[in-house]
């Protein structure tokens, strides 16, 4: 069937993206790409060594001046990386790439942006998913696991599962599916930080706690109960896992509207977090304020604060962790707590963890066709997943 024409022009389509972050640096790349890409470039761009840049073969690196839309003309480095695509690396300030993919766009190339770039270069969609979440990672070790997914781990697991179901395993790739689904909140977090919001009454030390946890002043302190009326974040990194941190209003009953609404948010805050480090003042009588904190988080650690000045009291309060902002005595111990709470079973090398929704959901599905002895439709699931969608599998 012959394509619509719409459809042969964005093929043939000759596209460019700016490919390093926005902002000031020391170099900025621009990928272009398509059946004109070098002759677009070429147009602006004059090789020191004097011959057009259309002499050159594939591999060369070649440094000249590019000529934008003004008289001006920008010192830069041409790389020649395929037939149809070409790098230019020019100074990374804004002006800088803004003439030149303003002279490209005067040529006739489009820009799109560089997860959409991405897509186009890497024909493993779980490649290309996990390459695009990469741009994302905020720490080393969720960076490697990433990468382990974008050399294959996902592919090869679910691989796996689909090899059990045409030997007629179901119970195994059953196990092999919800394996996968158990690791799907560690790989919505490989891009965004686990939340942990600090919550307690007023006084009790939230402030104190989360400027001890972060190593800094985040979180102002003072003895006035009710100070903090808003919730404060801050990001940072333990044992290799994102972070945030919130800091909360403290919970009591008030007359203040400001201040009741504070306490609104925190609460909302409880609801919402992944884990709740609920602080309590060792020095102070437990309430029902400390059981409404507990009934409504999903995960839930006490913290039996100012233990400097007395032990915690065996008053029937629920287990928790001595812990001083002011000596630091057990702020250790809290971090590697807070680890194992969010993270009990870290990934091995190497194993395949589902990053985003569309591969939950599938993976979901997929599932639900073993349960339901539809393997047929559970091997197809799986060749949507790893981007196989002009797979032959039977339905």
């Amino acid at each position: 069937m012959n394509q619509p024409a719409e459809t042969r022009a964005a093929d043939q389509a000759t596209l460019f993206a700016v490919l390093t972050p926005p902002g000031r640096g020391a170099v900025a790349t621009v990928g272009v790409r398509g059946p004109r890409a070098v002759a677009i470039v070429a147009r602006r761009f004059a090789p020191a060594a004097g011959q057009p840049l259309t002499e050159y073969p594939v591999g060369r690196v070649l440094f000249g001046r590019f000529r934008g839309d003004g008289t001006a003309k920008e010192e830069l480095v041409v790389g020649l990386v395929a037939p149809d695509e070409v790098e230019v690396h020019c100074h990374g300030g804004l002006a800088a790439v803004e003439a030149v993919t303003a002279a490209l766009v005067a040529e006739g190339a489009r820009r799109i942006d560089w997860r959409t770039w991405s897509e186009q270069i890497e024909p493993d969609l779980l490649a290309s998913e996990a390459l695009i979440a990469l741009a994302d990672a905020r720490t080393e070790r969720t960076a490697a696991v990433l990468l382990d997914q974008y050399r294959g781990a996902l592919r090869e697991k679910v691989r796996q599962i689909a090899g059990k179901l045409r030997q007629e395993d179901a119970s195994a790739a059953a196990a092999g599916l919800s394996r996968l689904l158990d690791r799907a909140e560690l790989g919505r977090h490989l891009m965004r930080p686990w939340r942990v919001v600090i919550a307690g009454r007023p006084n009790a030390g939230k402030s104190s706690l989360m400027n001890a946890l972060l190593g800094f002043q985040r979180s102002i302190v003072f003895a006035e109960p009710g100070t903090t009326r808003d919730v404060l974040t801050a990001t940072t990194a333990l044992d290799g896992w994102p972070v945030e941190l919130a800091d909360t209003a403290g919970l009591r009953a008030s007359g203040d509207a400001i201040e009741t609404e504070g306490v609104e948010r925190a609460l909302l805050q409880v609801r919402e977090a992944d884990l709740v480090l609920l602080v309590c003042d060792v020095t102070a009588d437990w309430s029902l304020h400390e059981d409404d904190v507990l009934a409504a988080a999903r995960r839930a650690l006490v913290i039996h604060h100012k233990c400097d000045l007395v032990e915690p009291p065996s008053d029937g309060r629920p287990v928790g962790l001595a812990v001083s902002s002011l000596s630091l005595h057990g702020i250790e111990e809290l971090c590697s707590e807070i680890v194992i709470r969010l993270v009990p079973d870290p990934p091995q090398p190497g194993e395949g963890i589902p990053i985003n929704d569309r591969q939950v959901n599938l993976t979901k599905q997929a599932l639900d066709a073993v349960t339901s002895g539809q393997v047929a439709d559970a091997i197809w699931l799986l060749a949507e997943l790893v981007g196989e969608r002009n797979s032959t599998l039977p339905r």
